[in-house]
């Protein structure tokens, strides 16, 4: 196993595995969660879309050929994450010492790296769709 691949094995996986914890709270109706989506006013709705599409997207990033598309849905999604917690809930949620904020950085910089690495098969899903 090369470095490259190795190394983008272990960071599909700490992505995967960081997004797919987290859905036991989104869809259990946890308190924290609850409340969390409440403050951004998109309570329940948005507590649920976000965790059937942090589900799709940890699923996306196991499975080497769509690791790209993974990775990208993984940027969008912490992107919007990092910034709910600078505008509204702030970096530290229910004392959490600012863990939920710095989950969300690991799992942006995780998929900024695995898109870089996979960057080909962006490329060749690009040049597919311009075929059509």
């Amino acid at each position: 196993m090369s470095v490259k691949n190795i190394a983008s094995w272990s960071l599909r996986i700490i992505a995967a595995v960081i997004l797919l914890q987290t859905l036991y709270f989104k869809f259990t109706g946890h308190p924290e969660s609850v409340e969390l989506f409440t403050k951004l006013g998109v309570e329940p709705w948005g507590r649920i879309g976000t965790g059937i599409i942090e589900l799709i997207t940890g699923i996306l990033l196991l499975v080497p050929a769509t690791a790209f598309i993974g990775a990208v849905l993984g940027i969008g999604l912490m992107s919007g994450a990092i910034l709910s917690h600078l505008t509204v809930i702030g970096i530290v949620s229910k004392g959490d010492g600012g863990q939920l904020f710095m989950l969300a950085i690991v799992v942006l910089i995780s998929c900024v790296l695995i898109a870089f690495i996979t960057k080909q098969q962006g490329i060749d899903l690009y040049k597919k769709i311009l075929k059509k």
